[in-house]
């Protein structure tokens, strides 16, 4: 049996986020080859489960029960496909110095036993709840499992301590309570663990990012009249899965007048001479994703539409300059405008705009970054942290916004973008 996950043959060493800050950082080729040493899969599995042990360690909790998928495969490295993301039909229990228990839909526990054997295929079992509701909690699967979970706490020596449950059906969580179990937050715990990327989730997340970079550069090329926004996702959407992509979650894209205020979605417009547009691609590659804006004019643009967009790219460098280690999240928070100078009445109908985002298995992890939380509760920044900022400002036209977003590594000393397509200056696609 591998010893990925074995966690009774997990080391110090495994904690160790193996970073490499002397040179560019590197987005390497997809494949596996003999020749360069790329993603090391293995050594992804137990910083992860390290990672968990020890978040769980410094939490008041002795075991976490899972269902949040990015959570399950931070844990266990089990995945299904995306279209269980929001059925609620996995679970996944560490409890203890136990290795990872996962109860999955049917056979894909079977195949777990036979593929995945950094698990222990005792570990990997068949198991379904509620799946939203949609098998009634009268139906007794929630107390089964609710009990077969108290007892292999119990048999790990844990069952005096609380669990750490991060989301469930509401009837799960009365069926734990029946069974004597104490429930704590236990999604805290986990992204207390996440935040932290090592070397092969730092290359995983360049190489998300570089997929995107192709994509902007398709889109620069067909952006013009006569294409609808629609058309730029579906384009977007078949490439990125040509790419290699697991998962594209969104494609906002936003044109003409539709980009003040930003709805956060796509249509079937069509692109007109002199539109700003901008969008954003939410795409995952081996599960680690992206969260990358771009903003161009097609065929020209207007004095407020450059002006838009220069402002909006001040204000992303300055906060960009602000990511070190160390610094903190309300520091970076005060560099941007104000919700009222941008014509919002209050912070929290401008969430999101001026915004920053952790990034991994999740769209939004630690830290998250805004004038509505981080003012009153700064977190630290930290070295290895990957996060997404995002600037918006409206054009004085009335109509039309620049939106940029980069993503950003914090090294020892600073921070590195791994978005790369240009954004300096407003670019223009199909330039009359």
């Amino acid at each position: 049996m591998s010893r990925a996950l074995m966690p009774n043959l997990l080391t110090p060493q495994d904690l160790e986020p193996n970073w490499q800050w002397e040179a560019k950082l590197p987005s390497p080729g997809h494949m596996s080859v003999d020749f360069e040493r790329r993603i090391d899969h293995d050594r992804l599995r137990r910083y992860r489960l390290a990672r968990t042990r020890e978040s769980l360690r410094n939490s008041p909790a002795g075991s976490l029960l899972l269902f949040d998928v990015n959570n399950i495969r931070y844990v266990s490295a089990t995945k299904i496909g995306e279209w269980e993301r929001d059925k609620m039909c996995r679970f996944c229990l560490l409890t203890g110095d136990d290795s990872p228990y996962v109860w999955d839909f049917g056979s894909a526990a079977v195949h777990h036993q036979k593929y995945s054997d950094w698990l222990e295929p005792d570990h990997c079992l068949a198991g379904v709840v509620g799946m939203r509701g949609t098998i009634p909690p009268e139906f007794g699967l929630m107390r089964k499992y609710a009990k077969m979970i108290a007892q292999l706490i119990k048999d790990a020596g844990m069952a005096d301590m609380p669990v750490g449950v991060d989301y469930a059906e509401t009837a799960m969580f009365h069926a734990l309570q029946e069974e004597g179990i104490k429930v704590v937050d236990g999604q805290q715990i986990m992204l207390a663990a996440r935040e932290i990327k090592n070397w092969d989730e730092i290359q995983l997340l360049t190489q998300a990012a570089s997929m995107v970079d192709g994509v902007y550069h398709m889109i620069y090329e067909e952006l013009k009249p006569g294409v609808r926004e629609n058309d730029i996702v579906a384009m977007s959407n078949k490439l990125l899965y040509e790419m290699g992509s697991d998962d594209v979650e969104a494609i906002n894209a936003i044109s003409g007048e539709r980009c003040n205020p930003h709805p956060h979605n796509f249509t079937d417009r069509l692109i007109r001479p002199g539109d700003q547009a901008f969008f954003d691609i939410l795409q995952s590659y081996q599960g680690y994703r992206t969260c990358y804006y771009r903003t161009f004019n097609v065929g020209r643009a207007t004095p407020a539409q450059n002006d838009a967009y220069v402002k909006a790219r001040e204000w992303i460098d300055a906060s960009i300059a602000m990511i070190r280690p160390g610094v903190t999240t309300d520091k970076v928070a005060e560099v941007w405008p104000t919700a009222e100078s941008l014509g919002f009445p209050n912070e929290d109908a401008a969430f999101g705009l001026q915004f920053g985002h952790g990034l991994g298995l999740a769209l939004h992890e630690r830290p998250i970054i805004s004038r509505a939380v981080s003012l009153d509760h700064p977190m630290e920044i930290k070295t290895g942290m990957v996060f997404a900022l995002e600037t918006y400002c409206p054009a004085a036209d009335g109509y039309s916004a620049a939106r940029i977003e980069e993503e950003v590594v914090v090294t020892e000393t600073g921070c590195e973008v791994i978005s790369l397509f240009p954004a300096e200056e407003l670019p223009i696609a199909n330039r009359y």
